[in-house]
């Protein structure tokens, strides 16, 4: 347990110190914009790019893995949008949120931070892959679904075409098929690039994690939605048990993939679910309120998880 203590306690820390300083110092929301700039086009694109260049390419083709991982999780997204679509009477655009909330966890923002924490850097690469894929199934559905909704885009052409530009162009995307690039070519950066791709990699975790936590205080708990009583549990308990049982069911994994998929399945709300419902006006202050309670929950649920991994209670593979 105190082992499990140790380790939480500087990323849930971070979270809490962002927490406070943001109800300390009263600056509006607008005042992350750079910081925001810094960790999703600099920091964190510098982190995935440093360790996918270091991986052997062949720990970089597990399709197998990949598959299984966008299967579990689209699955999660699917039945929460059906829950919301169809037994609750919710608008198209509205069930995609609550897909999303219920699917959709902070893997950008806490992922690599956690999973590295726990299990070195053994785990970027699955951390990469995840990232990766998942943004882009994540991108692809939530404008096509939004579209389908609101019965704008009779041009399914141009949407298609919005939809690659977007994947195309994200910065997590470019590093990672930067870092794949360099993996495959056997090159080697020069000592002064590669230090301060170091310097930069080194300031995503501790910059994402304050930064989630100021974001956390800025949207105070306003409503507590009816659907929370199903998502949260969903996102915190279901997906990540999902994701076990898949992957000991699909093939023999290493350990730390396997750890490492369920561990980021285990994560919270993403705060990018809270941006999506801003950017189409749709599910605004409900979404905010999820990302507030699956991050506040997950203290506890990612806590519980770690400590039956370290503790060896959590096998690898629940069907050797």
């Amino acid at each position: 347990m105190a082992e499990v203590f140790a380790l939480v306690l500087p990323f849930f820390g971070m979270i809490l110190i962002g927490y406070i300083a943001a109800r300390i110092v009263r600056l509006p929301e607008e005042a992350l914009g750079w910081f925001n700039v810094f960790i999703i086009y600099v920091a964190l694109p510098a982190l995935f790019f440093r360790l996918l260049a270091d991986t052997p390419i062949e720990d970089l083709a597990r399709f197998d893995f990949i598959a299984v991982n966008i299967a579990v999780t689209f699955a999660i997204f699917l039945a929460v949008f059906f829950v919301g679509r169809r037994l609750r009477g919710a608008p198209i655009e509205d069930a995609t949120i609550q897909g999303l909330a219920g699917a959709y966890g902070n893997i950008g923002y806490m992922g690599p931070a956690l999973a590295i924490l726990a299990f070195g850097e053994r785990a970027a690469v699955p951390v990469a892959l995840i990232v990766c894929f998942e943004n882009i199934l994540h991108f692809s559905v939530t404008p096509m679904l939004m579209a389908a909704g609101r019965g704008r885009d009779r041009r399914p052409l141009q949407l298609v075409v919005r939809i690659a530009k977007r994947i195309a162009f994200h910065p997590f995307i470019i590093s990672m098929v930067l870092g794949i690039a360099v993996a495959a070519s056997g090159l080697t950066l020069p000592g002064s690039v590669s230090r301060l791709v170091e310097y930069l990699s080194q300031a995503a975790a501790p910059s994402a994690l304050f930064v989630m936590g100021v974001t956390l205080a800025l949207r105070p708990l306003k409503q507590r939605p009816v659907e929370l009583g199903y998502i949260v549990p969903v996102k915190l308990i279901l997906h990540p048990l999902a994701m076990y049982v898949a992957l000991s069911a699909a093939g023999d994994f290493p350990a730390i993939w396997v750890f490492t998929a369920v561990l980021l399945a285990a994560l919270p709300t993403a705060t990018n679910v809270f941006v999506l419902a801003q950017q189409y006006g749709v599910w605004i202050e409900r979404a905010s309120a999820t990302v507030l309670i699956t991050t506040a929950g997950s203290v506890v649920t990612v806590s519980a998880l770690l400590l039956a991994i370290t503790s060896g209670t959590l096998p690898p593979d629940l069907f050797p």
